[in-house]
């Protein structure tokens, strides 16, 4: 199927020749599964890339079924690497900014065919690596969105209603605007909304307990993972845990191209994946009088905007920690306006039936949609409950900010200096803990021995 024939590679390194293929002939049968093995630096990446067609060989030649590559053409090397091998990368060389459906899409993409086609084949291939079935968050979304449209119409409601959507939002509120708690939205998260309904279907179409069922959710979020294992507002997540897409996007690629059929999909609204972008949840929930607001730091002064009673003619404001939304989480790499527009161009193509009609008013009675439990604030940031310690905890402090490098490096297990300070203030290190000022002083000791080894030879 593939042979190589006295194969050469010679890169040229600021004018010197740096030979890493010297004359490789081998062949690989149908079938064959082959693993190519040697020390860092002996040319096993650079024959791989030759093999995939990501790289060129210098001298020799590659015969693919039979077929010399030595008059391969753009177009030629484009269709061998679209529809005869496929890649596994060391690191995935995933987009984080989408999501796992938009991950896997890419190659369907690539290959022409349309987007609904693509969207199907992805959640088929899922379903390839081991999920009984697939279900898309964004229908969560929608059902989310008729939900809070229709507690919007309630009275008496505190203004504006703040979204419960991002949970480092709502833990953020538990913190430093414990006040505002009663303008969160009691109404679940689109996951765990996504998730109970997901369980009820799978358990409806295939006849089994539900406590038998396991509800995991794909996502690149940390903030997400964390609501799952601590959750806000309920006693127990409907999902059972999270997986980072990452572990999946290599098993998905040799399923991707298998054609299924699921008669029993049910696609969500392009209201419901627009959720993924910054004002996608305002412009669903209350088009005409919402405010959105994306990055930690501007939510908290739009949040003291709320807390000083300056925004109460609004009506309801989305929050997200990540700037562009959940398209600019941490694990993205991708800039994140450049992902707020893939998603909008996605939506485009997606139904434009709003979610007041595309959801049965059913679905808000048949699963639970609010909190069990009230969302407490959260004296995590209080120093002391004395004032007078407090204040004297926050001079040392800062004293200790000041000695400190700045580095923000994150080696003492703490993510800032500041928050290493505070931790040093409530006694749960010290500050040789920080790797720098612990080199600072041996270096001082050192120096100290050698002055006094000095001293007494003289």
């Amino acid at each position: 199927m593939l042979t190589l024939k006295d194969i050469t590679k010679v890169y040229d390194a600021g004018g010197e020749r740096v030979e890493a293929l010297r004359g490789i002939s081998l062949s690989f049968r149908a079938n064959e599964f082959a693993a190519v093995l040697g020390p860092s630096g002996c040319g096993k990446t650079t024959l791989l890339n030759i093999l995939g067609g990501l790289d060129h060989y210098t001298s020799g030649d590659l015969v693919i079924s039979g077929r010399s590559t030595k008059d391969f053409g753009d177009r030629d090397w484009d269709h061998y690497r679209n529809h005869r091998v496929g890649f596994v990368f060391q690191s995935y060389n995933l987009i984080p900014h989408q999501s796992v459906l938009g991950n896997v899409e890419l190659a369907l993409t690539l290959s022409g065919v349309s987007r609904q086609e693509r969207k199907r084949r992805a959640l088929e291939a899922l379903k390839r690596v081991g999920f009984d079935d697939v279900f898309e968050v964004a229908r969560g979304a929608d059902i989310v969105t008729r939900a809070i449209r229709e507690r919007l119409r309630e009275p008496n409601l505190p203004r504006p209603m703040i979204s419960s959507a991002c949970p480092a939002v709502v833990r953020l509120i538990q913190v430093r605007f414990p006040e505002l708690i009663d303008h969160i939205v009691n109404i679940r998260q689109p996951m765990e909304v996504a998730a109970s309904v997901a369980r009820a279907e799978f358990c409806k179409k295939h006849r089994c307990d539900p406590a038998d069922v396991g509800c995991f959710f794909i996502t690149p979020c940390p903030a997400k993972m964390t609501a799952i294992r601590t959750p806000i507002g309920q006693k127990k997540s409907e999902l059972d845990g999270a997986i980072s897409m990452m572990e999946l996007y290599g098993q998905l690629l040799p399923h991707i191209n298998e054609m299924l059929k699921d008669p029993d999909f049910v696609p969500s609204t392009g209201y419901g994946v627009a959720w993924a972008t910054s004002n996608g949840e305002a412009n669903a929930v209350c088009p005409d009088n919402s405010l959105s607001v994306d990055g930690i730091s501007n939510v908290i002064r739009v949040l003291e905007e709320v807390e000083n009673d300056k925004l109460s003619d609004l009506t309801y404001l989305e929050g997200n920690a990540c700037m562009g939304g959940c398209v600019g989480g941490p694990l993205t790499f991708e800039n994140s306006y450049v992902a707020k527009n893939t998603i909008h161009k996605m939506v485009q193509h997606m139904s434009s039936e709003h979610p007041d009609t595309a959801v049965p008013s059913s679905m808000l009675n048949k699963y639970s949609m609010k909190n069990d439990l009230p969302i407490e604030p959260n004296t995590a940031e209080k120093l002391d409950d004395n004032m007078v310690e407090a204040m004297r905890k926050m001079k040392r402090m800062n004293e200790i900010i000041a000695r400190l490098p700045g580095y923000d490096c994150g080696s003492c297990g703490s993510p800032t200096c500041a928050a290493f300070a505070e931790d040093i203030v409530r006694g749960y290190c010290v500050e040789m803990d920080c790797v720098h000022l612990l080199r600072e002083k041996l270096k001082v000791m050192a120096e100290e021995m050698v002055e006094l080894a000095q001293s007494r030879r003289e």
